[in-house]
């Protein structure tokens, strides 16, 4: 595939403007760690919230869209849709808590909560765990998909896509810091945007597809196109629907969709202005990272299974592809080869906006872990702020390195998914208690931590898992397994947490004080406090939580209403779409009133 002059001008372009905007924040940036990794908490929601979205625009993420709907249909997606009960239930009840905990990362949070070397040692262990392991393997499958996209689009060997994308991601970044980021993370989500929807109306109209309605009408796809699962399948229901709905959403830790908030997501709620900038920036993010975002690659990988109905075919025409990185992710990049120049430089700058958007992200969060919660705690407590902003360069670049070296060794997006998955099953029931039940402790989320990963482990790395889960062996069903590690990680955390001294009197009033969580969860606390006279409820306000929760169900139906209208509409199923669009209006408007109830209107 030749690029034209006018691609290579567009691709330029993009690149001069996202190394100058590094350049241009970067001494402000350099002048302090709040700047470097928090941009001296002052941004506003709105740009906040689109660097949300262009952080999860990432690369891989059309991939693995593709990699499921050509799997499962369009109804495999809610193995990552379900988690908008978690983005919902972090905008109305947990946005406002991170921001009055003013921390710098969230694993500060440990410290503030627990007490004693316990809460040191998974501050620490948690900011290698979190940091480094756990952020190389999700930048290496960003990266997986960046080589792919790289040896499908321009015929480049993975290490020069390594190279190229990588250099100056870590440059702009190593500079820019947070600001950097989220200034350039303005540009990256308009050009993600036009790229994904341009290229999606290109590809769905060529000769090849014949149109949205010779799309719909493909014997290939129509199986593909349902929304929700074939309800008589009840593997399908169970694995692609039930599962994710009921257990997975709480129940897992899952990088951008952390249940009680996370990860960089946190890092966002903390460098807004204040509470209500930090709920709306958070609201802003899951109604365009699940209820219209998805359509364009949905759309593109649909056309994909007409143009590429195997593996086979693809391997056909793309020869050189290597068979370890043959897989139905590559779909999504073979069909961007069929567009025309412009539109074609357009898109690959999208491309490249979205690798580097994600990217970004990850290495400033992963190396606020490194600077905070490792460096500033174990090895140098009286570190300069110079030489923490040092410390935060250095570790963005070494993180970068281990990702593309991983990125070189991973084969698709999907099998990665699935292990990040199994990691954190098991855990996500801690993080969303622990802000208003006092008993758990720093050990429930030690042992947690590390049950689900030795489980997970032995499950995927070992015959046991084999002979235990895979559907041939008849012993237990396929789909069981992460409900097995759900289960056995959740007993093992809550039998930890009763048999080991609970946190100090000083300490929970300490959190009690800071946070003011309310509810029955803190009664016993609070009842003690004021029997010894100590004063840590500052407000007489109603817990907000019940509210909150009935917030965040209106906006689970106005936003799944609104993706579900969203899909109709494309279908051309008009009546289902017109009923599902009143709906969305209702419940937005039933939201407004609940919200204002609630906190006051944000904007």
């Amino acid at each position: 595939m030749e690029l034209s002059t006018l691609d290579y001008a567009f691709i330029i372009v993009f690149f001069s403007l996202v190394l100058g905007i590094g350049v241009y924040v970067s001494k402000k940036s350099g002048k302090n760690s709040s700047e470097f990794f928090l941009s001296g908490r002052t941004m506003p929601w709105w740009l906040l919230g689109l660097s949300m979205v262009a952080t999860t625009f990432s690369t891989d993420t059309p991939n693995l869209v593709t990699d499921i709907v050509r799997t499962n249909g369009v109804s495999g997606n809610w193995v990552w849709w379900c988690f908008l009960i978690t983005g919902m239930l972090t905008v109305f009840v947990y946005a406002k808590l991170w921001r009055k905990s003013n921390v710098n990362t969230d694993l500060e949070f440990y410290e503030m909560r627990y007490g004693g070397k316990p809460a040191s040692f998974l501050r620490k262990f948690r900011a290698v765990y979190l940091g480094v392991i756990f952020n190389v393997i999700t930048m290496s499958a960003v990266t997986l998909a960046a080589i792919k996209i790289g040896s499908i689009m321009l015929g480049l060997e993975p290490w020069q896509t390594v190279v190229s994308a990588g250099l100056i991601t870590v440059t702009f970044s190593a500079l820019g810091g947070f600001k950097g980021v989220v200034y350039t993370d303005f540009l990256l989500f308009f050009v993600a945007m036009a790229g994904a929807i341009g290229a999606a109306y290109y590809l769905v109209n060529i000769p090849e597809v014949g149109g949205i309605e010779a799309l719909m009408a493909n014997e290939n796809v129509t199986e593909k196109l349902n929304i929700l699962p074939d309800f008589s399948n009840k593997k399908a229901l169970i694995t692609l629907f039930i599962i994710p709905l009921a257990v997975q959403w709480w129940s897992s830790w899952y990088p951008g969709a952390e249940p009680g908030g996370g990860g960089y997501i946190a890092q966002r709620m903390l460098a807004a202005k204040d509470e209500n900038h930090a709920i709306g920036a958070t609201f802003f993010f899951n109604i365009m990272h699940y209820a219209l975002r998805p359509w364009p690659w949905i759309l593109v990988a649909l056309a994909s299974i007409v143009v590429y109905p195997d593996l086979a075919s693809i391997q056909e025409a793309f020869p050189n592809v290597t068979a370890d990185k043959l897989g139905h992710d590559l779909a999504y990049s073979a069909m961007l080869t069929k567009l025309p120049s412009g539109l074609l430089g357009v898109v690959l700058a999208s491309l490249v906006a979205a690798y580097m958007s994600t990217i970004s992200t990850q290495l400033n969060w992963g190396s606020s872990y490194i600077v905070y919660d490792f460096y500033k705690q174990q090895i140098n407590p009286n570190a300069s702020e110079k030489r923490l902003v040092a410390v935060g360069r250095i570790s963005t670049v070494v993180l970068m390195i281990f990702s593309a070296v991983l990125a070189l060794l991973l084969q698709n997006a999907l099998q990665l998914f699935d292990v990040l998955l199994a990691f954190g099953a098991g855990t996500g029931l801690i993080f969303i208690l622990r802000w208003f039940w006092w008993r758990i402790n720093a050990w429930s989320e030690i042992t947690a931590m590390f049950a689900s990963g030795i489980i997970s482990i032995i499950l995927k790395l070992t015959p046991v898992g084999a002979f235990l889960f895979a559907a041939d062996t008849g012993v237990l069903p396929d789909w069981s397994e992460y409900i097995f590690i759900v289960v056995v990680t959740t007993i093992i955390w809550l039998i930890a947490t009763f048999m080991t001294q609970p946190e100090s009197n000083e300490t929970l009033r300490g959190f009690y004080k800071k946070i003011q969580p309310g509810g029955p969860g803190w009664a016993k606390v609070v009842t003690e406090a004021n029997d010894a006279s100590v004063e840590i409820v500052r407000t007489k306000e109603k817990w907000s939580v019940p509210a909150g929760i009935s917030a965040m169900l209106l906006g689970v139906v106005l936003i799944y209403a609104i993706m579900f209208a969203t899909g109709y509409w494309i279908y051309g199923r008009t009546t289902q779409a017109m009923v599902l669009t009143v709906i969305s209006i209702v419940a937005g408007l039933l939201l407004v009133k609940a919200w204002n109830k609630l906190k006051g209107n944000i904007l």
